[in-house]
């Protein structure tokens, strides 16, 4: 989604786990003007956030790092709980939405527009009968990019 943000003249902030600079160094290749871990601030306030972790102890993270009227998007099908958190997080109109499942007319308009931007993906095959281990590297953060599984 960097890549996407970027071409419509966005600038992207991204959030890795901390001290993950492997990740972050990816994340400026993609595009990122800046990245850091989960633990810290942004160097200035954002206008919105997507929350693509299925860790709800990052909503209000994103929360404390979108500016007034900013919206946090928790992008996962299934989130872990969400803690509990001071009301002012919300105060000055900030949003917290969720999404719902995409369609195949959405997917349909995304490849095209991965199409015309020209979107480079960097991908970690595993055999499908090692799904397990893909799911594990993925949360361990050995890979950049997305797993694919292959026959």
């Amino acid at each position: 989604m960097a890549q996407v943000a970027k071409s419509q003249g966005r600038s992207v902030f991204a959030f890795t786990r901390p001290g993950d600079v492997a990740t972050q160094a990816f994340a400026r290749r993609l595009g990122a003007v800046w990245a850091g871990g989960s633990d810290e601030m942004p160097p200035e306030p954002l206008d919105a956030a997507i929350i693509y972790a299925t860790v709800g102890e990052l909503v209000p993270l994103a929360l404390r790092a979108v500016s007034k009227g900013g919206r946090v998007v928790c992008a996962g099908i299934h989130m872990s709980d969400i803690p509990s958190f001071p009301y002012a997080l919300l105060w000055e109109e900030r949003q917290l939405v969720s999404v719902a499942n995409l369609t195949r007319q959405d997917g349909i308009e995304f490849l095209r527009l991965a199409a015309d931007i020209g979107i480079v993906t960097e991908t970690t095959p595993y055999p499908l009968k090692e799904a397990d281990r893909a799911l594990a590297d993925l949360r361990a953060g050995r890979f950049e990019g997305a797993a694919v599984l292959v026959p």
